[in-house]
C-alpha cells in the first residue's frame, strides 16, 4: 500500500533559478565561456612582439596557440566524464581556477618552455569552462527557454574569438603582451566566487566515483598520439622532415599512439571516448565537415593578422579592429540560426551555404593589394563572418541526425574535439605552406633580378641615391641599398605566401563540399530536438 500511495505522489520539481539569481548564473557563465574564447585569439595579435621578447621565431611562437588547441582537443570529449565523475560544480569551480593561475604563470614566463606548458595547462582548464558553462546555463532554463539561452551563448561563442585580437591589439599598443594573460585573473576570481554562491549542484553530482572506471590508458595514448603528431606538423618544415630523429621518432610514437587508442577505445567497456558512435555514416562524414571548418577558422584567424600586422604594417589594435565589427554580423545571425535549428529546420542548407561563404571569403583575401587599406577587409571578413554563424550550429545539430538520444552527447563531443584538432592541423599546416611557399617566391623573384642585370643595377641606383640624398651617407649607400632591396622582396615573399595560404583554404572547402551528399537529412521530433540541445549544452 504505502509503495502504490508513494508512487501516486508526483516527483518535487527542480526548483529553477530566477531574478537575480538566474542574471547572476546567465553573466558567469557567459563571461567564463566568452573568457576562455578570447584566450583562443587574443595571442595572434601579439605574436611579433612575444617572440621579440622571449628571442624566437613566429613559427616557434605559433606553439603558443597550438599548445592550447591540443589541450582543448584533449579535454573536450573528456568534459562530461570528467563533470561525472568530480561533480559538474566542483570540477567547473577547479577548472575555472587552474585556467586563473596558469593565465598568470602565462604572464609571468619568461622561456618559450615556460609559457608553452603554462598554456596547454591553461587549455585543458579553457576547455572545461566552454563545454560546462553551456551546460549550467540551459539547466537554469526551462526547456521551451532553451532556445533563447542557446542564441545567447551563441552570440558569445561567436564575439569571444572576436574580441581576443581586438583586446590584445589595444593592450599590445598601450602595454606589454603579459598583460593579455593578467586581465583573465579578476575576472577568473570573480567568476569563481560567483559559481560558488550561485551555482546549485544537481542532485547526486560526484557521488558515482564507485561506479565509474577511469580509462587512464585511453587518456595516455590519446595525449601521445596528438601531441607527438602535432610536434611533427610543427617541426616538420624547419626539421627538414625525416632526415631529423626526432621528426622519424615522433612519428612513430604518434601512428603507434593514434592506433593503439582506436583499438583501445573499442575493445574496452568504458572508454575515455565511445568511438563506437562513429560507425554511424552520417556522423563520420559530420566530422569530415567539422574537421575542414576548424581547419578554416583557427588558420584564417592566424594568418590574417600576421599577414596584416607583418607585411601590410598594421599596428595590433588595428588588426584587431579589422576583425571586430564585420563578426558582429554573426552575434545577431546565431539567436535567429539557433532558434531555426530548435524548430526543425534542416541543417544542411545552412552548412552548404556557410562552405561556399567561407571559399568567397579565402578567395577574396587572396586577391589583396600591398597597398589595402583596414577597411578593405571589411567586405571578405564580413562574408567570413556569416559563413562561420552558417557553419557553427548546423554542424552540431548535423551531428547527431541518426544517432540514439543516449549517444548525442558522445557525437556532439566527438564533433567538438575534431574542430579543435582541425584548427590545430590548420595552423601548423599554414606554418608549414607558408615556409614552403615563401622559399619558392623569394627565389623566384631574386632569380628574375640575376646579379648585374640592367634592371637591378637600376633599382639598386636609384634607392642609393634615394638614401645618399636623405642621409648623405655616399660610402654606405651601397649596401643600405641592398638591405632595403632585400627587405622589399623578403616582404613580397611573405605577401605572396600568406595569399596562397588563403587559396589553400578555399579548395579544402570546396573539395569537401560535394560530400554533403552522404549527410542525412532527418527531420526530429521535439522531444529528439530538446535531447540534442540538451546534449549539447553537456558537450560543447
Amino acid at each position: 500500500m504505502a509503495t502504490a500511495i508513494s508512487a501516486q505522489i508526483p516527483a518535487a520539481k527542480e526548483t529553477l533559478p530566477s531574478g537575480f539569481s538566474r542574471a547572476i548564473i546567465v553573466i558567469t557563465t557567459i563571461s567564463a565561456a566568452i573568457m576562455e574564447l578570447v584566450d583562443t585569439s587574443i595571442v595572434n595579435v601579439a605574436l611579433n612582439d612575444m617572440s621579440g621578447s622571449l628571442g624566437v621565431s613566429i613559427e616557434d611562437i605559433s606553439w603558443v596557440i597550438t599548445s592550447y588547441a591540443i589541450a582543448n582537443v584533449i579535454i573536450i570529449p573528456l568534459t562530461s566524464f570528467l563533470a561525472e565523475y568530480f561533480g559538474r560544480k566542483n570540477y567547473y569551480i577547479v577548472s575555472m581556477i587552474i585556467f586563473t593561475l596558469a593565465s598568470y604563470m602565462c604572464g609571468q614566463s619568461h622561456t618559450l618552455v615556460e609559457i608553452i606548458v603554462w598554456r596547454f595547462i591553461q587549455g585543458i582548464g579553457g576547455g572545461a569552462l566552454l563545454s560546462t558553462s553551456q551546460a549550467i546555463l540551459f539547466d537554469a532554463f526551462e526547456p521551451k527557454d532553451r532556445p533563447k539561452a542557446s542564441g545567447i551563448f551563441g552570440m558569445g561563442i561567436v564575439l569571444g574569438p572576436t574580441l581576443g585580437p581586438t583586446l590584445g591589439g589595444y593592450i599590445i599598443d598601450h602595454a606589454s603582451w603579459p598583460l593579455i594573460f593578467m586581465i583573465n585573473i579578476p575576472i577568473g576570481i570573480i567568476a569563481t566566487l560567483l559559481s560558488y554562491l550561485f551555482i546549485k549542484k544537481k542532485e547526486g553530482e560526484g557521488k558515482k566515483k564507485d561506479s565509474i572506471k577511469i580509462d587512464y590508458t585511453g587518456i595516455l595514448l590519446l595525449m601521445a598520439g596528438i601531441g607527438c603528431l602535432q610536434y611533427v606538423l610543427e617541426r616538420g618544415e624547419s626539421e627538414d622532415w625525416f632526415s631529423s630523429e626526432t621528426i622519424r621518432y615522433s612519428s612513430i610514437v604518434a601512428l603507434l599512439g593514434l592506433v593503439s587508442f582506436i583499438f583501445y577505445e573499442l575493445n574496452i567497456k568504458q572508454p575515455a571516448v565511445n568511438l563506437k558512435v562513429m560507425g554511424n555514416r552520417n556522423l563520420a562524414f559530420t566530422t569530415i565537415f567539422t574537421f575542414v571548418a576548424g581547419f578554416g577558422l583557427y588558420t584564417s584567424v592566424f594568418v590574417f593578422p600576421v599577414l596584416a600586422q607583418r607585411v601590410l604594417g598594421f599596428t595590433a589594435f588595428e588588426t584587431g579592429l579589422s576583425l571586430l565589427a564585420p563578426t558582429l554580423a554573426a552575434v545577431v545571425l546565431m539567436p535567429v540560426i539557433g532558434i531555426l535549428m530548435s524548430k526543425g529546420v534542416s541543417p544542411i542548407p545552412f552548412v552548404i551555404v556557410g562552405y561556399l561563404l567561407f571559399s568567397v571569403y579565402s578567395l577574396m583575401s587572396a586577391k589583396v593589394s600591398l597597398d589595402v587599406g583596414r577597411g578593405d577587409f571589411f567586405p571578405p571578413l564580413l562574408v567570413r563572418a556569416i559563413g562561420i554563424a552558417f557553419c557553427q550550429l548546423p554542424l552540431i545539430n548535423q551531428a547527431v541526425v541518426g544517432l540514439q538520444p543516449k549517444d548525442y552527447a558522445t557525437g556532439i563531443g566527438l564533433n567538438n574535439m575534431i574542430r579543435q584538432l582541425g584548427g590545430a592541423f590548420g595552423i601548423a599546416m599554414a606554418n608549414n605552406y607558408i615556409a614552403n611557399r615563401y622559399a619558392h617566391h623569394r627565389s623566384d623573384l631574386v632569380s628574375a633580378m640575376p646579379e648585374g642585370s640592367p634592371m637591378l643595377t637600376e633599382r639598386l641606383s636609384t634607392i642609393s641615391q634615394a638614401i645618399i640624398g636623405k642621409t648623405g651617407d655616399y660610402a654606405g649607400a651601397a649596401n643600405k641599398a641592398l638591405q632595403v632591396l632585400n627587405n622589399t622582396v623578403e616582404r613580397q615573399a611573405y605577401y605572396l605566401s600568406y595569399l596562397d595560404t588563403f587559396r589553400l583554404i578555399a579548395i579544402f572547402f570546396l573539395l569537401v563540399l560535394p560530400l554533403v551528399v552522404f549527410l542525412k537529412n532527418k527531420k526530429k521530433t521535439q522531444e529528439e530536438i530538446k535531447a540534442a540541445m540538451k546534449a549539447a549544452s553537456e558537450a560543447h
